[in-house]
């Protein structure tokens, strides 16, 4: 594609369209809704429910998200649905229902807590994508403005 004599199969996808592909479900979907969307970045919110699971054991009395779920959230956000939008400029639709972007690393820094009932912002931007490899700086937010944790994720699309 970069020297122009192919041509391009893929197609902008809506956020809706990318929401619909994340493989993760309820009770695991960390992505509740997708703000912006380009070939750039990504921005996307979530709103961790007061009666999760989790909260139970960590802590009790005083609960706080655990760091492997904010990581996750990052993950699904920058890495998962920003990955199918990207992977889907490049490909064509039946390529991107049968591919599964996976998660592979991170490196991550935490600043802040998030509390039952808490709204994050997790905004990512892309830092490379080739061969179905995405590497993204990501940055989670509260409503507030706080950076809770930020770093760089990284992940790849395999077959289903």
């Amino acid at each position: 594609m970069a020297d122009g004599s192919e041509e391009a199969v893929g197609r902008v996808l809506t956020p809706e369209e990318v929401l619909a592909l994340v493989p993760q479900q309820e009770p695991f979907r960390f992505i509740d809704e997708i703000h912006e969307l380009d070939h750039e970045h990504i921005v996307a919110s979530y709103v961790f429910s007061e009666d999760a699971d989790f909260y139970r054991g960590h802590f009790p009395g005083r609960p706080i998200t655990p760091g492997v779920i904010l990581v996750e959230t990052m993950a699904q956000a920058g890495v998962v649905a920003f990955g199918i939008y990207l992977y889907a400029l490049k490909f064509s639709p039946e390529e991107v229902e049968k591919m599964l972007t996976i998660f592979t690393d991170a490196n991550v820094d935490f600043s802040g807590e998030v509390r039952p009932g808490d709204r994050v912002t997790t905004t990512g931007r892309v830092k490379f994508f080739r061969r179905k490899k995405l590497r993204a700086q990501v940055e989670m937010c509260l409503d507030d403005g706080t950076v809770v944790c930020s770093g760089e994720l990284s992940g790849m699309g395999v077959s289903r």
